[in-house]
């Protein structure tokens, strides 16, 4: 990230949004060895639910590539949600004895969050799409490497933290931002400020959904 790139504007000009989110009660209470049992369990069935979503996601993102060299690089991303992401989530499903709760997905935020993300790769470009997806995977990657030295009881829980710190994670995490940032300077002014909107507004549908893993309540 280079002084005055796009992605140092995102983060400065949504920094409240960001924050808040890197912030969240989930978040707080997590690294904190106190979120309940209940609440982590609901977070591993609706997020396993969104790394599905995502696949589809960078598959819009790999039809819209016209450069090999992203195509590649969107399709070994595609290789680890497809591998890594939903063996994490199968095996914590299996371990919980979690079975898919259909009504948890229909909470309006989950669903907000869900629809709103496969709507930006849908009926967006190229740079809508990766600026969604940095705006959650820079998320993702701040807090756990913040609190990478965080000890928990429970293992799935500390696997999650080292799924979100891992080398191939924080690359993913890097060419993003980068990506984005040299998209961004041949992008108009206007053009420019709509994707710094687009993710201000990611991180409000992330804090909205985490709200459905941290309260429980609809």
């Amino acid at each position: 990230m280079t002084a005055g790139s796009l992605s140092e504007r995102m983060l400065s000009d949504q920094a409240a949004a960001f924050d808040a989110m890197v912030a969240h009660p989930f978040v707080r209470d997590l690294v904190a060895d106190r979120l309940p049992m209940a609440a982590f369990n609901r977070y591993l069935l609706i997020e396993g639910a969104f790394v599905d979503t995502a696949i589809a996601i960078f598959g819009y993102a790999v039809a819209k590539a016209s450069d090999l060299d992203d195509r590649r690089k969107l399709i070994a991303s595609l290789d680890g949600l497809a591998h890594a992401q939903m063996d994490y989530f199968r095996n914590a499903h299996a371990q919980r004895g979690l079975d898919p709760d259909p009504n948890m997905q229909l909470d309006p935020r989950v669903a907000a969050f869900r629809d709103g993300m496969l709507a930006i790769a849908r009926d967006g470009d190229l740079a809508d799409i990766l600026t969604a997806m940095f705006a959650a995977e820079w998320m993702y990657w701040t807090w756990c490497d913040a609190h990478r030295d965080t000890r928990l009881r429970d293992p799935v829980r500390q696997d999650w933290i080292a799924l979100h710190t891992a080398p191939e994670f924080h690359a993913q995490a890097l060419w993003l931002r980068d990506r984005v940032d040299r998209l961004g300077t041949d992008l108009p002014v206007d053009r420019q400020t709509a994707l710094v909107a687009l993710f201000g507004h990611v991180q409000r549908l992330e804090i909205a959904f985490h709200d459905v893993a941290w309260s429980g309540e609809t």
